[in-house]
């Protein structure tokens, strides 16, 4: 039986921390969790992990000092880091790779893409549940709406307990009233489990009050399970949304109600800057959009006729985790710019047997071509080196570099290129 994977979380927020153990946990991993900098340090010294989990709230005040005790130390220089936070610039995002950062997950985090990624480090397999659901929320003023679509799923119920926990944080609601629509939905004695999962999780949260649970539906097995069940005993069942808005809103009958539906169940009028789960997993858009991948994140062409040089240039940004595409002939790169294949970096050589570099800067500035370009050559003389930077060229480089120095060239362009 082989060694128990570990897992380091840090500055996780109680919730989120909670989720992620029961998920690990219940797949064998064991989980350490740190609170700031200097703790976290410590137990990546002392318990040697085999991925880390940052939980960045805000900013990056802080953690950057970890990032760079980490990748200077021998020990633990190469574990691998997911890192979940705010939304950043691509060029910022493709900066963390050279700390091992191979996944940044902006938030509200899209879960069964997240928890693919961590599967795929540590070699495991999450069981998520695949049942089509959709589930909806948004507040305004005192009222929370969750809607509910298509099925239910234990997963996103699971998840909607941090997210109605959140959402009565960030907008400070002391006692929520709670809107459940399940107009929608037929269910049966199957979905018995989730339904009451999903009825214990909404309560769960201290906040909300039987009192003040409302659900919208028409389905029979629904009501027979409230009835039939004490602990739910003051949940109003409502089939119309005539008695929904007045036993909620305390509208006036005069009222037009489409007025009503429009202003208060379909507007939203609270904030959800802080939340940082997803109800909708990447799975329900039917294709792929992961652009949390760092090698996704930075595309790099390498212009140049020596296989020698190509092949340690691309060594140099396959470690930093990036995507790149090696052309021996100058024509071949411009065929494939003339095809749009877009590139965020170019190293590109001067002395090129079919078009000099010169020439490449030449036609890419008649082009208007914007993409950052280090000039990485053998050529030395004063005027190649004025010449190249007058034609756009951003850095001249003369070969040979270390693979760093070009690494940490690169990334001091893109972040500071406009």
């Amino acid at each position: 039986m082989g060694t128990m994977k570990q897992v380091l979380l840090i500055d996780a927020s109680p919730l989120f921390k909670e989720y992620l153990k029961e998920k690990l946990v219940a797949e064998q991993i064991g989980v350490e969790t740190a609170i700031g900098n200097r703790d976290a340090y410590t137990k990546l010294l002392t318990n040697m992990s085999d991925l880390i989990i940052i939980d960045v709230e805000k900013n990056f005040d802080g953690i950057l000092d970890f990032l760079e005790k980490k990748r200077k130390d021998p020990n633990a220089c190469k574990t691998p880091i997911i890192i979940t936070g705010p939304s950043m610039p691509r060029t910022e995002v493709a900066a963390l790779a050279k700390y091992t950062v191979i996944k940044y997950f902006s938030k509200p985090i899209k879960f069964d893409i997240f928890f693919a990624s961590i599967g795929k480090i540590l070699k495991a397999h999450f069981m998520l549940d695949d049942t089509p659901c959709l589930i909806e929320t948004h507040v305004n003023g005192n009222i929370i709406f969750i809607e509910v679509a298509r099925g239910l799923n234990k997963d996103k119920i699971q998840l909607l307990r941090y997210r109605l926990t959140e959402l009565i944080a960030s907008n400070n609601l002391r006692e929520p009233k709670v809107l459940i629509m399940m107009s929608g939905i037929s269910l049966s004695f199957v979905d018995g489990y989730n339904l009451e999962l999903l009825f214990d999780n909404i309560l769960e949260e201290d906040h909300i009050l039987l009192k003040n649970v409302k659900i919208l539906t028409l389905d029979p097995f629904t009501k027979e399970l409230i009835d039939g069940h004490p602990q739910y005993n003051g949940i109003e069942i409502a089939e119309s949304l005539d008695s929904v808005i007045n036993s909620l809103i305390d509208a006036n009958q005069s009222r037009n109600l489409n007025e009503l539906v429009s202003e208060k169940i379909l507007t939203a009028t609270g904030s959800e800057e802080s939340c940082s789960t997803e109800m909708r997993f990447e799975a329900d858009t039917g294709k792929n959009d992961d652009k949390n991948d760092l090698s996704e994140v930075l595309r790099v062409a390498i212009v140049d006729d020596d296989p020698i040089t190509v092949k340690l240039v691309q060594s140099a940004f396959i470690s930093l985790s990036a995507n790149t595409s090696a052309f021996m002939t100058g024509q071949s790169f411009l065929d494939a710019i003339e095809n749009n294949q877009v590139f965020d970096l170019i190293i590109l050589d001067i002395f090129i047997p079919d078009l000099n570099g010169l020439e490449i800067l030449k036609r890419l500035q008649k082009m208007s071509f914007k993409t950052p370009v280090i000039i990485y050559s053998q050529a030395t003389l004063r005027e190649s080196v004025i010449q190249a930077l007058s034609l756009g060229a951003s850095s001249y480089l003369v070969k040979p570099q270390k693979p760093d120095v070009i690494v940490q060239k690169a990334l001091e362009i893109l972040n500071g290129h406009v």
